[in-house]
């Protein structure tokens, strides 16, 4: 699996969920990147097989029902979909 890594500040452990061709997905990078964090992604879409349907199962136990974009935090927050105002106050520099 091709898991990116963004370097930032240490905010602790994101990990996004994307999809390449998802504005969503897009945006929720942009908007960490602005704020600077740290974190890693991987595209489902680009990934195959296997690997493909290993990526889609973790993702599952976060996020029943697979959308994108989900961002997890440390193993213990979760955020599906696009939420700007909750991303901003978890990982923002407030």
């Amino acid at each position: 699996m091709d898991i990116i890594h963004v370097e930032g500040t240490n905010k602790g452990d994101v990990f996004l969920y994307a999809l390449s061709t998802c504005i969503w997905c897009k945006r929720t990078k942009r908007l960490l990147n602005e704020l600077g964090v740290e974190y890693r992604y991987v595209d489902v879409d680009l990934c195959e097989g296997e690997e493909k349907a290993s990526v889609k199962a973790d993702l599952k136990k976060w996020n029943s029902d697979v959308t994108f974009p989900t961002i997890v935090i440390d193993d213990e927050k979760v955020l599906i979909n696009y939420q700007e105002e909750q991303v901003r106050r978890l990982l923002g520099n407030d």
